[in-house]
């Protein structure tokens, strides 16, 4: 049986949650991925508040909906960061930016990624998909050069802030799944390596596998996926596509999203260039019985007509894995 597919709330987060999961279940999703911003899914009020977990389950199964995955990009993100500026106070909960004060916002950020393990748990779910932030994204460029031990230091600190976040998932039995992604600690192949290394390869840390972040940096997605087979514990269906025409460069010089002189995008599932049913059939080679969960985004496509087309996508492209071999029966009987 094919996997179910679900709807990651992120984009949507302008709407209630009420109203997105009638839309939902309407185009026929089998689930939500809720995040953990707008009303999906409140981590302070899930703690505080018993009847708050109760009132989400109700909403979600009075529409059939399943969730298997909470979602905390935007507060993960500043674990790690820098700089904090006011790109971060414009993502963050009044809160946990606080009076601005960098290291104050990273150490409020770490707290609420340990209760929203403990969340994730009071609410049944047992994955958390976020950001980690990174204190050496900056210095991707490498100019003026990284001074020695710079690029080191990044990896520790990440480790030193994560590992103690890490604790609180093992005591809860939850895992995190890092988005591997521009920005983030782990962005491609060998910085997810050195990523995994840097915690001891701890089981409570793997990764929320998205191929639209990778096809653009030209790292081959199902490759990813068989290599680093026992760390996928959720999958994104994200789609991008390449515009390289001989001005448009691939780190997409500034421009917005939907900007034409990008040379790249995000586009809706199946318009771009991830290869799906390679992908599909990796997940189903290293045995991901787990969702796929649509992280739509295109800004020249109305989203509610993408969102139900990306679940027709996916349901005609993913394929249930067989048990036996096609030509088993050439020996039956002998």
């Amino acid at each position: 049986m094919a996997r179910e597919v679900t709807l990651f709330t992120g984009q949507w987060a302008d709407l209630p949650l009420e109203e997105l999961a009638a839309k939902a279940a309407a185009w026929g999703f089998d689930g939500l991925e809720l995040a953990c911003w707008g009303d999906h899914f409140e981590v302070d009020k899930a703690l505080a508040d018993d009847g708050y977990v109760a009132a989400k389950r109700e909403l979600l199964d009075r529409h059939g909906l399943k969730c298997y995955v909470i979602s905390n990009h935007l507060v993960g993100q500043c674990v790690c960061d820098f700089p904090i500026d006011a790109r971060h106070q414009g993502i963050l909960p009044p809160e946990i930016w606080g009076d601005g004060d960098a290291e104050g916002v990273r150490q409020r950020a770490a707290e609420r990624m340990k209760d929203t393990a403990r969340a994730a748990a009071k609410f049944g779910v047992a994955t958390v998909a976020g950001f980690t932030g990174s204190k050496i994204w900056y210095a991707l460029a490498g100019f003026p050069p990284a001074v020695e031990g710079m690029i080191d230091d990044g990896y520790q600190d990440f480790a030193d802030r994560w590992n103690p976040i890490l604790d609180v998932f093992d005591q809860e039995g939850v895992k995190f799944g890092l988005e591997v992604h521009p920005s983030e600690i782990a962005y491609d192949y060998w910085t997810t390596r050195r990523t995994l290394e840097a915690v001891d390869n701890r089981p409570a840390f793997g990764i929320n596998f998205d191929p639209s972040h990778l096809v653009w940096q030209a790292v081959d997605p199902e490759q990813f996926v068989l290599d680093f087979a026992d760390r996928i514990y959720h999958a994104h269906v994200k789609e991008s596509q390449r515009n390289h025409n001989g001005r448009n460069g691939a780190l997409a010089s500034h421009l917005e999203f939907g900007n034409m002189r990008r040379g790249w995008d995000f586009v809706s599932p199946g318009r771009g260039e991830v290869p799906f049913e390679r992908v599909f059939r990796a997940l189903n080679a290293i045995g991901y019985q787990g969702p796929l969960s649509i992280e739509w985004e295109d800004s020249g496509m109305d989203r509610e007509q993408g969102a139900p087309e990306a679940l027709a996508f996916v349901r005609r492209t993913d394929l249930s894995a067989s048990d036996i071999a096609f030509d088993a029966a050439f020996t039956q009987g002998e």
